[in-house]
């Protein structure tokens, strides 16, 4: 089984340990160097793109204003063609709802299609604690299942790796499972995802029940939409005699029109494709054909609290794209694991706040810091979420929480600024000891920058703090007044 996210440390200690592994960063800069050529390639080919991101934005914030009626819409519509309906709070009551089908009907392994919602509530976990075996089938989720790793990303969780680490996670694990991988395997992508299709063969057609999430949820008719390029999850829809998807509320699309544009965004956005090789939808259990018991559960888990939250329900409008941690500065060098999270990433920054609750822990309350503000989470976002201004939020938000904390050195800081520069008295000797301070800091590695200024390139802890990442300018020689006065 995958290992989990618990315990992870704070974004700052992730992301240092991160930036120290040059192997990831060459790993993420080939995958999403990659993914961003073959998605700018078939977005440029749409005249109307900017037509179609600002329609899917609308079309979200038009259906999260009136979400409990869509919600039950979509029950009704659902119930209608014979679906059982489950409405879970939280994880746990999620967890407990899929474990209680499976074992309602004897099942002791269940095959699964890539899920973040099932990833973010910890199903597998759950369901290994009642004995219950959840197989990955999607490639990506394969390996990081066999790895004992942990996903990185949204679209392709194994972007850490390289063709080479996984040959020889398939030889070790495969092995140990029984079922070696071909002799003479290489790390040609075709003998690899060769390889997992024996691995997952049996699988398929043995077990009894399969795991979904759903890419969208169609209120007016009670279908669900996963849309894939492997045909996996076409196998979990359709062979197993129950099917439980597991749907985060915020899925759910009044009508098949408004299905129409995200399905033109989607694609584009997610694997740089024009349509999704394979795009699976349902509504119920039919006679002859697919699962003859379907379940659907309804999953809040936090998504009320960021809808109820005026600048930060806008991140409900994301539709699990990636295109934002592929054109993230921060992302491609620290990689996803450093977020603590199944929703890396700009998204991330922002999703697991507003899910979670800021004040809760420190490691959630670090992620809105993770992003440089630059914006291009933005421009590449196909439904126009606008990341840095929710984070900007969200780090207000974290300050209040932390109010009436001892205080940070930064606050410190600021505080000890505040009270020389409200006072003339104060500040006349806080600009007579700069001049003092210039003959000692200029001693150490001092340079000349652009324009002829002079700057600090080096100081000994604790100002090493801060010209570790940056010049420090220097202090002047003589003060303001001085000058003024000779003059």
């Amino acid at each position: 089984m995958s290992a989990t996210f618990v315990g992870m440390p704070a974004f700052p200690e992730a992301a240092r340990r991160a930036l120290a592994d040059t192997q990831l960063r060459r790993n993420l800069a080939h995958a999403t160097g990659t993914i961003r050529a073959k998605r700018a390639a078939v977005v440029g080919e749409v005249v109307e793109w900017e037509e179609l991101r600002l329609a899917g934005a609308a079309i979200k914030d038009n259906t999260l204003r009136r979400l409990d009626e869509h919600l039950l819409t979509l029950e009704a519509a659902l119930r209608a063609r014979g679906t059982t309906v489950h409405w879970a709070r939280d994880a746990r009551e999620a967890c407990e709802i899929v474990a209680g089908i499976a074992r309602d009907h004897g099942a002791d392994e269940v095959v699964k299609v890539k899920s973040m919602a099932t990833q973010e509530i910890g199903l597998n976990e759950v369901l290994a604690g009642h004995g219950i075996t959840a197989w990955e089938t999607d490639l990506a989720e394969l390996i990081v299942q066999l790895g004992a790793d942990l996903p990185s990303h949204i679209l392709v969780p194994a972007i850490h790796r390289n063709r080479a680490e996984i040959r020889e996670i398939f030889r070790r694990e495969m092995a140990a499972a029984g079922r070696p991988a071909p002799a003479g395997l290489t790390d040609d992508p075709a003998e690899l995802a060769g390889a997992a299709r024996l691995h997952l063969r049996e699988k398929f057609l043995r077990a009894k029940m399969a795991v979904s999430g759903a890419n969208f949820a169609v209120a007016e008719s009670g279908t669900l939409v996963v849309v894939e390029s492997e045909g996996n999850g076409r196998m979990c829809l359709t062979l197993p005699e129950v099917l439980v998807s597991v749907v985060g509320i915020e899925k759910v699309v009044p009508t098949w029109s408004d299905l129409d544009v995200f399905l033109q965004l989607l694609p584009r956005s997610s694997t740089g494709e024009r349509m999704n090789p394979y795009t699976s939808t349902w509504s119920g259990p039919a006679p002859a054909d697919g699962p003859r018991e379907m379940h659907v559960v309804l999953l809040d888990n936090g998504r009320t609290r960021a809808l109820a939250d005026d600048v930060g329900r806008q991140a409900l409008r994301c539709i699990r794209c990636s295109a934002r941690l592929n054109v993230c500065p921060v992302y491609e060098r620290t990689g996803g694991h450093a977020y603590g999270s199944v929703y890396p990433g700009p998204i991330g920054a922002i999703l697991n706040p507003l899910l979670k609750g800021v004040g809760v822990d420190e490691q959630t309350d670090s992620l809105p810091y993770a992003s440089s503000l630059c914006g291009a989470c933005f421009e590449a976002c196909p439904v126009r979420i606008d990341i840095p201004e929710v984070l900007v939020h969200l780090r207000s938000r974290v300050v209040d929480a932390h109010r009436g904390r001892p205080p940070e050195p930064e606050a410190v800081a600021m505080k000890t600024a505040s009270w020389v520069l409200s006072d003339v008295r104060r500040l006349g000797w806080a600009e007579r000891g700069l001049a003092v301070a210039n003959r000692a800091v200029t001693r150490f590695g001092r340079r000349v920058l652009p324009g002829g200024r002079r700057a600090v390139s080096w100081l000994p802890w604790p100002g090493s703090l801060w010209t570790n990442a940056r010049d420090l300018p220097a202090p002047p020689r003589e003060p303001f007044r001085v000058w003024w006065r000779k003059r």
